[in-house]
């Protein structure tokens, strides 16, 4: 039976975040970083480096293993020079930001892709663009190729673009890499730098797809992960790919008028496996592995239909078990002889909404109204004022960027 869901106000979800409390850059020592400790109502801190010490003893840490491809691209339009038949770079600047594959449609195989691609874009200075392909003259050490950029069909505010290139052993991985810049957060109010393209990928990234970083993975270095191994706590990942869909702020008064980006997720039968066994200890790096977690549960409910809706969590009682729904995607990848979940959720956790898998969660300082500080209202049982009030009467750094908190679910 569908159910009735109550507004949820936006505004109630407001607080003051001056800009100085922005942290525009990381840490020296990203492991450094002040910890955030919510346990029973209680806020305390440390440093990050101690964060096995608030992990319960046993339990699984799951992290999201995205790595972000630098993924703005600039291009100019081409129109022939005066007594030239020969086409020559003097148009306007056109920036291209490639936020998902479309064709192909996977991520590895669209990145990987030696003959062309289409991706959804964004597309800065659109109005000057109408039909023509624009291009980008690419040369350096490993590269001297052009690549062309048409403008296939309008998708709302975005763009279906197909990329083209003549040399066949070049991939659109190694283009990107060439010739795009790594796409930082807005709010930085900055350009990207050099240091970013180290800093704002986690230690742990190696799937390539994401525009933005899961950004409480920012905080691992490889001692901390030796350490926390050696408590016994294990660790697993999982991949979801970040959009651009995740800075998008809550325009409407009732959030649950809020549509939610979609995003691609991606998790290993094994991790799976491993997820039902450790039940009741699973502790989520970052709202991109809550996400993905708690997408599993509802995946469970209908395997053959691996997608999760915005507010599918809140239409009906569900009555199967967590153990159950995990077992059902195991069936189902070995009936139909996968060994990795492919699955699109667009899941909005938000007051209100029942935790199924996750148990702790480490996570950074959101932004106020944004549905990033609805899931953390959820997971707290809406006591993230007092998490809030701490961090910046006691001057923690926010956003990207800034510090790391370890919460307990209420």
């Amino acid at each position: 039976m569908e159910k009735e869901m109550k507004p949820i106000y936006i505004a109630d979800y407001n607080y003051p975040l001056p800009d100085e409390r922005i942290a525009k850059y990381p840490l020296a020592e990203r492991d450094h970083s002040k910890l955030l400790v919510y346990r029973d109502g209680k806020v305390g801190e440390d440093r990050f480096y101690n964060v096995g010490d608030y992990i319960v003893p046993h339990s699984l840490l799951v992290y999201n293993n995205t790595r972000v491809i630098q993924a703005r691209l600039e291009f100019h339009k081409r129109r022939a020079s005066a007594g030239e038949n020969a086409m020559q770079v003097q148009g306007a600047r056109i920036e291209v930001f490639c936020l998902e594959p479309l064709v192909p449609h996977d991520y590895q195989l669209s990145l990987g892709s030696t003959n062309g691609c289409v991706w959804k874009c964004m597309v800065g200075n659109a109005k000057k663009w109408h039909d023509e392909p624009i291009e980008l003259k690419i040369k350096n050490e490993k590269l001297k190729i052009t690549l062309l950029a048409c403008k296939e069909q309008v998708l709302g505010n975005t763009f279906a673009v197909r990329f083209e290139w003549e040399e066949t052993n070049v991939s659109f991985a190694e283009i990107l890499d060439a010739a795009g810049e790594l796409p930082i957060p807005p709010y930085l109010n900055r350009k990207t730098e050099e240091s970013d393209l180290k800093t704002y990928q986690t230690v742990y990234s190696r799937i390539k797809g994401s525009v933005a970083a899961p950004t409480a993975g920012l905080h691992f270095t490889e001692r901390v992960l030796d350490d926390i191994r050696q408590r016994g706590i294990e660790t697993d990942e999982v991949t979801l790919h970040v959009g651009a869909g995740t800075f998008l702020p809550v325009k409407t008064a009732d959030a649950n008028e809020h549509m939610m980006h979609t995003e691609i997720i991606a998790v290993p039968r094994e991790t799976i496996a491993h997820i039902q066994q450790k039940l009741g200890k699973i502790v989520a790096v970052g709202t991109t592995s809550m996400r993905t977690l708690e997408s599993l549960y509802f995946i469970g409910c209908h395997p053959e239909n691996a997608t999760v809706s915005q507010f599918e969590p809140y239409e009906r009682d569900y009555t199967m078990s967590v153990n159950d729904a995990l077992q059902a995607i195991l069936d189902y990848l070995d009936a139909t002889g996968q060994q990795t979940l492919h699955a699109e959720t667009q899941i909005m956790i938000k007051p209100g909404y029942t935790f199924r898998i996750v148990d702790q969660l480490i996570t950074n300082f959101h932004q106020p109204q944004s549905t990033l500080l609805l899931l953390v209202s959820a997971f707290v049982d809406g006591d993230w004022k007092t998490i809030y009030d701490y961090a910046l009467s006691h001057d923690f750094r926010f956003l990207s960027y800034g510090d790391s908190s370890i919460l307990n679910r209420r």
